[in-house]
Protein backbone atom coordinates (compact mmCIF):
# COMPACT_ATOMS: atom_id res chain seq x y z
CA UNK A 1 0.00 0.00 0.00
CA UNK A 2 1.32 3.44 -0.89
CA UNK A 3 1.54 6.17 1.72
CA UNK A 4 -1.31 7.99 -0.02
CA UNK A 5 -3.57 4.92 0.11
CA UNK A 6 -2.52 4.29 3.70
CA UNK A 7 -3.44 7.86 4.63
CA UNK A 8 -6.88 7.49 3.06
CA UNK A 9 -7.36 4.21 4.95
CA UNK A 10 -6.56 5.90 8.25
CA UNK A 11 -9.77 7.93 7.81
CA UNK A 12 -11.98 4.87 7.37
CA UNK A 13 -12.61 4.37 11.10
CA UNK A 14 -13.91 3.09 13.35
CA UNK A 15 -11.39 4.94 15.50
CA UNK A 16 -10.24 8.54 15.13
CA UNK A 17 -6.99 9.41 13.40
CA UNK A 18 -5.26 11.48 16.09
CA UNK A 19 -3.02 13.72 14.02
CA UNK A 20 -0.28 15.90 15.56
CA UNK A 21 0.81 19.03 13.72
CA UNK A 22 4.55 19.63 13.35
CA UNK A 23 6.56 22.64 12.18
CA UNK A 24 10.00 21.24 11.29
CA UNK A 25 11.88 18.00 10.72
CA UNK A 26 12.72 17.51 14.40
CA UNK A 27 9.17 17.96 15.66
CA UNK A 28 7.82 15.71 12.89
CA UNK A 29 10.33 12.96 13.66
CA UNK A 30 9.58 13.11 17.38
CA UNK A 31 5.85 12.86 16.67
CA UNK A 32 6.33 9.77 14.53
CA UNK A 33 8.61 8.21 17.12
CA UNK A 34 5.99 8.88 19.80
CA UNK A 35 3.57 6.70 17.84
CA UNK A 36 1.83 8.99 15.36
CA UNK A 37 0.32 7.04 12.45
CA UNK A 38 0.68 10.13 10.27
CA UNK A 39 2.01 13.66 10.73
CA UNK A 40 0.60 16.98 9.58
CA UNK A 41 2.06 20.43 9.34
CA UNK A 42 0.51 23.43 11.09
CA UNK A 43 0.49 26.44 8.78
CA UNK A 44 0.71 28.86 11.69
CA UNK A 45 3.49 26.96 13.46
CA UNK A 46 5.51 26.60 10.26
CA UNK A 47 5.11 30.30 9.50
CA UNK A 48 6.08 31.36 13.02
CA UNK A 49 9.10 29.04 13.07
CA UNK A 50 10.33 30.61 9.84
CA UNK A 51 9.67 34.22 10.86
CA UNK A 52 6.37 34.90 9.10
CA UNK A 53 2.86 35.68 10.28
CA UNK A 54 0.17 33.11 9.57
CA UNK A 55 -2.31 33.94 6.82
CA UNK A 56 -0.95 33.16 3.33
CA UNK A 57 2.29 35.06 4.06
CA UNK A 58 4.74 32.15 3.92
CA UNK A 59 6.66 32.01 0.60
CA UNK A 60 5.90 28.75 -1.20
CA UNK A 61 9.62 27.83 -1.58
CA UNK A 62 9.97 28.05 2.21
CA UNK A 63 6.95 25.77 2.66
CA UNK A 64 8.41 23.26 0.20
CA UNK A 65 11.72 23.29 2.07
CA UNK A 66 9.91 22.52 5.35
CA UNK A 67 7.89 19.70 3.79
CA UNK A 68 10.92 18.06 2.17
CA UNK A 69 12.85 18.25 5.43
CA UNK A 70 10.02 16.56 7.31
CA UNK A 71 9.47 13.91 4.64
CA UNK A 72 13.16 12.99 4.68
CA UNK A 73 12.88 11.87 8.31
CA UNK A 74 9.45 10.22 8.18
CA UNK A 75 8.19 6.79 7.16
CA UNK A 76 4.53 7.57 7.92
CA UNK A 77 2.26 9.70 5.69
CA UNK A 78 2.74 13.46 5.75
CA UNK A 79 -0.04 15.95 5.03
CA UNK A 80 0.63 19.64 4.51
CA UNK A 81 -1.48 22.62 5.57
CA UNK A 82 -1.24 24.96 2.59
CA UNK A 83 -3.67 27.56 3.99
CA UNK A 84 -5.73 28.91 1.07
CA UNK A 85 -3.13 27.73 -1.43
CA UNK A 86 -1.30 31.10 -1.35
CA UNK A 87 -3.17 32.10 -4.51
CA UNK A 88 -6.62 32.25 -6.07
CA UNK A 89 -5.24 31.61 -9.54
CA UNK A 90 -6.17 28.03 -10.37
CA UNK A 91 -3.23 27.15 -12.59
CA UNK A 92 -0.77 28.57 -10.06
CA UNK A 93 -2.51 26.56 -7.35
CA UNK A 94 -2.21 23.39 -9.43
CA UNK A 95 1.52 24.00 -9.79
CA UNK A 96 1.89 24.67 -6.05
CA UNK A 97 0.03 21.50 -5.08
CA UNK A 98 2.11 19.47 -7.54
CA UNK A 99 5.26 20.88 -5.91
CA UNK A 100 3.92 20.03 -2.43
CA UNK A 101 3.37 16.44 -3.57
CA UNK A 102 6.85 16.29 -5.09
CA UNK A 103 8.27 17.51 -1.75
CA UNK A 104 6.78 14.47 -0.02
CA UNK A 105 3.21 15.21 1.10
CA UNK A 106 0.34 12.85 0.28
CA UNK A 107 -2.37 15.10 1.69
CA UNK A 108 -3.20 18.77 1.97
CA UNK A 109 -5.43 21.07 4.00
CA UNK A 110 -7.03 23.73 1.83
CA UNK A 111 -9.05 26.38 3.69
CA UNK A 112 -11.83 28.58 2.35
CA UNK A 113 -11.47 31.35 4.93
CA UNK A 114 -13.66 34.27 3.93
CA UNK A 115 -13.47 33.43 0.23
CA UNK A 116 -16.47 32.70 -1.95
CA UNK A 117 -17.43 29.03 -1.58
CA UNK A 118 -17.79 28.52 -5.34
CA UNK A 119 -14.23 29.79 -5.82
CA UNK A 120 -13.01 27.40 -3.16
CA UNK A 121 -14.77 24.51 -4.88
CA UNK A 122 -12.85 25.36 -8.06
CA UNK A 123 -9.65 25.40 -6.02
CA UNK A 124 -10.46 21.93 -4.68
CA UNK A 125 -10.92 20.80 -8.28
CA UNK A 126 -7.54 22.30 -9.19
CA UNK A 127 -5.87 20.50 -6.29
CA UNK A 128 -7.48 17.24 -7.38
CA UNK A 129 -6.14 17.81 -10.89
CA UNK A 130 -2.65 18.29 -9.43
CA UNK A 131 -2.92 14.93 -7.71
CA UNK A 132 -4.01 13.26 -10.94
CA UNK A 133 -1.12 14.86 -12.83
CA UNK A 134 1.30 13.67 -10.14
CA UNK A 135 -0.10 10.14 -10.06
CA UNK A 136 -0.90 10.46 -6.34
CA UNK A 137 -4.24 9.80 -4.70
CA UNK A 138 -3.99 13.08 -2.85
CA UNK A 139 -6.10 13.42 0.31
CA UNK A 140 -7.71 16.85 0.08
CA UNK A 141 -8.99 18.01 3.45
CA UNK A 142 -11.29 20.92 2.58
CA UNK A 143 -11.44 23.28 5.54
CA UNK A 144 -14.66 25.18 6.17
CA UNK A 145 -14.15 28.32 8.26
CA UNK A 146 -17.75 29.31 8.92
CA UNK A 147 -17.37 28.73 12.68
CA UNK A 148 -13.71 29.69 13.04
CA UNK A 149 -14.18 33.00 11.23
CA UNK A 150 -17.64 33.69 12.67
CA UNK A 151 -19.22 33.94 9.22
CA UNK A 152 -22.65 32.89 10.54
CA UNK A 153 -24.23 31.83 13.82
CA UNK A 154 -26.57 29.15 15.14
CA UNK A 155 -28.65 27.28 12.61
CA UNK A 156 -27.41 29.46 9.77
CA UNK A 157 -23.81 28.44 10.52
CA UNK A 158 -24.71 24.75 10.48
CA UNK A 159 -26.69 25.07 7.26
CA UNK A 160 -23.89 26.98 5.53
CA UNK A 161 -21.26 24.50 6.70
CA UNK A 162 -23.28 21.55 5.38
CA UNK A 163 -23.89 23.37 2.09
CA UNK A 164 -20.19 24.02 1.63
CA UNK A 165 -19.34 20.42 2.56
CA UNK A 166 -21.59 19.13 -0.23
CA UNK A 167 -20.10 21.63 -2.67
CA UNK A 168 -16.53 20.66 -1.82
CA UNK A 169 -17.34 16.95 -1.90
CA UNK A 170 -18.70 17.34 -5.42
CA UNK A 171 -15.50 19.19 -6.37
CA UNK A 172 -13.31 16.27 -5.28
CA UNK A 173 -12.54 16.75 -1.59
CA UNK A 174 -11.55 13.66 0.39
CA UNK A 175 -12.48 14.98 3.83
CA UNK A 176 -14.04 18.01 5.50
CA UNK A 177 -12.30 19.97 8.27
CA UNK A 178 -14.55 22.09 10.49
CA UNK A 179 -12.37 23.91 13.04
CA UNK A 180 -14.08 25.58 15.97
CA UNK A 181 -16.93 23.39 17.27
CA UNK A 182 -16.42 21.49 20.53
CA UNK A 183 -20.07 20.97 21.52
CA UNK A 184 -21.01 17.30 21.21
CA UNK A 185 -24.49 17.99 19.86
CA UNK A 186 -23.14 20.24 17.14
CA UNK A 187 -20.37 17.80 16.26
CA UNK A 188 -22.96 15.05 15.90
CA UNK A 189 -25.01 17.26 13.60
CA UNK A 190 -21.95 17.90 11.47
CA UNK A 191 -20.99 14.25 11.12
CA UNK A 192 -24.61 13.32 10.51
CA UNK A 193 -24.89 15.80 7.67
CA UNK A 194 -21.47 15.36 6.02
CA UNK A 195 -20.78 12.24 3.98
CA UNK A 196 -16.99 12.61 3.91
CA UNK A 197 -14.68 11.95 6.90
CA UNK A 198 -14.98 14.86 9.33
CA UNK A 199 -11.94 16.47 10.95
CA UNK A 200 -12.26 18.40 14.23
CA UNK A 201 -9.66 20.75 15.68
CA UNK A 202 -8.36 19.92 19.14
CA UNK A 203 -8.87 22.78 21.57
CA UNK A 204 -9.69 23.25 25.25
CA UNK A 205 -12.97 21.55 26.10
CA UNK A 206 -13.11 19.37 23.00
CA UNK A 207 -14.19 15.75 23.51
CA UNK A 208 -11.41 13.17 23.61
CA UNK A 209 -10.76 10.82 20.71
CA UNK A 210 -12.88 7.92 21.96
CA UNK A 211 -15.95 10.14 22.36
CA UNK A 212 -15.31 11.83 19.01
CA UNK A 213 -15.29 8.39 17.39
CA UNK A 214 -18.70 7.70 18.91
CA UNK A 215 -19.90 11.00 17.44
CA UNK A 216 -18.71 9.96 13.98
CA UNK A 217 -15.54 12.07 13.76
CA UNK A 218 -12.69 10.47 11.83
CA UNK A 219 -9.78 12.88 12.42
CA UNK A 220 -8.60 15.04 15.32
CA UNK A 221 -5.91 17.64 14.64
CA UNK A 222 -3.71 19.17 17.32
CA UNK A 223 -3.37 22.45 15.37
CA UNK A 224 -0.84 24.77 17.06
CA UNK A 225 -1.08 22.94 20.40
CA UNK A 226 2.33 21.18 20.23
CA UNK A 227 4.08 24.36 19.08
CA UNK A 228 2.52 26.38 21.88
CA UNK A 229 3.45 23.72 24.43
CA UNK A 230 7.06 23.57 23.26
CA UNK A 231 7.54 27.30 23.03
CA UNK A 232 5.68 27.94 26.26
CA UNK A 233 8.32 25.83 28.02
CA UNK A 234 11.07 27.62 26.10
CA UNK A 235 9.71 31.00 27.11
CA UNK A 236 9.59 30.10 30.81
CA UNK A 237 12.97 28.38 30.98
CA UNK A 238 14.82 31.10 29.06
CA UNK A 239 13.23 33.79 31.26
CA UNK A 240 14.39 31.93 34.37
CA UNK A 241 17.89 31.49 32.93
CA UNK A 242 18.19 35.18 32.06
CA UNK A 243 17.02 36.18 35.51
CA UNK A 244 19.29 33.94 37.57
CA UNK A 245 21.78 32.24 35.25
CA UNK A 246 20.60 28.91 36.67
CA UNK A 247 20.72 26.18 34.02
CA UNK A 248 18.80 23.59 36.04
CA UNK A 249 15.50 24.54 34.40
CA UNK A 250 16.87 23.53 31.00
CA UNK A 251 18.05 20.20 32.33
CA UNK A 252 14.70 19.43 33.88
CA UNK A 253 12.67 20.56 30.87
CA UNK A 254 14.88 18.59 28.48
CA UNK A 255 14.32 15.23 30.16
CA UNK A 256 13.36 12.64 27.53
CA UNK A 257 14.81 14.60 24.63
CA UNK A 258 15.90 12.03 22.00
CA UNK A 259 19.29 11.95 20.29
CA UNK A 260 18.29 13.72 17.08
CA UNK A 261 21.78 13.49 15.63
CA UNK A 262 21.49 9.72 15.84
CA UNK A 263 17.86 9.84 14.64
CA UNK A 264 18.72 11.72 11.46
CA UNK A 265 22.01 9.93 10.91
Amino acid sequence: MTQAADFHALHAGPDVLVLPNAWDAASAAMMQDAGARAVATSSAAVAWARGYADGDNLPVPVLLDVISGMARGLSVPLTADIEGGFTDDLETLTQTVSAVIAAGAVGINLEDGKRDADLHARKVEAAREAGVRSGVELFINARIDVYLKGLAEGGAALAETLRRAQLYEAAGASGIFVPGPIDETLIGQLTGGIALPVNIMGRAGAPKAARLAELGVRRLSSATGPFRAAYGVLNRTVAAFLQTGDSDAFTEAGQGMPDLNKRFG
